[in-house]
């Protein structure tokens, strides 16, 4: 992966039958990318994703998308635009995320969900066709240290 360009944090695994398309991608460390995933980005928007991540098998990230155009021709002129996942996201399998899509740290999305552009908090489930926030999430506290206990 380095090789191609794609930037690669220490750990990160990565299964079989990967496909990247162009290779404008960060993965971030301890990120684990299950088998027959799909990233698809473009020289002008990348795909960010955090550290700490699952991705199940078959996700699709898609940065390319079209302006609509005329009847005659409805995918009109092209753009992109990039994809961010925070730290510590679990992405469920065969879930779709595409350009513009700005996940927040801590984040679930739904198996089979379609994550379209915008901004989704941290710390959220996220799911549905097209996704939308469900839930929040717990958040991990602080532990307070555990007293001591004197023995006689």
């Amino acid at each position: 992966m380095r090789l191609c360009g794609v930037r690669v944090e220490g750990n990160v695994r990565i299964n079989t039958r990967v496909s990247l398309y162009w290779h404008n991608l960060s993965l971030g460390e301890n990120t684990w990318v299950g088998p027959e995933c799909t990233f698809s980005s473009t020289p002008e928007a990348g795909i960010k994703i955090g550290a700490n991540c699952d991705i199940a098998p078959q996700v699709t990230f898609v940065t390319g998308t079209h302006e609509l155009g005329s009847e005659r021709r409805r995918a009109g002129k092209g753009k992109s635009l990039p994809i961010v996942v925070g730290d510590g996201c679990w992405i469920g399998a065969r879930a779709v995320i595409l350009g513009g899509a700005t996940i927040g740290k801590g984040c679930v999305i739904g198996a089979g969900s379609v994550v379209v552009s915008g901004e989704y908090p941290a710390n959220t489930l996220i799911a549905g066709v097209p996704a939308r926030v469900k839930k929040p999430l717990a958040v991990d506290q602080p532990r307070e240290p555990l007293a001591q206990v004197e023995t006689a």
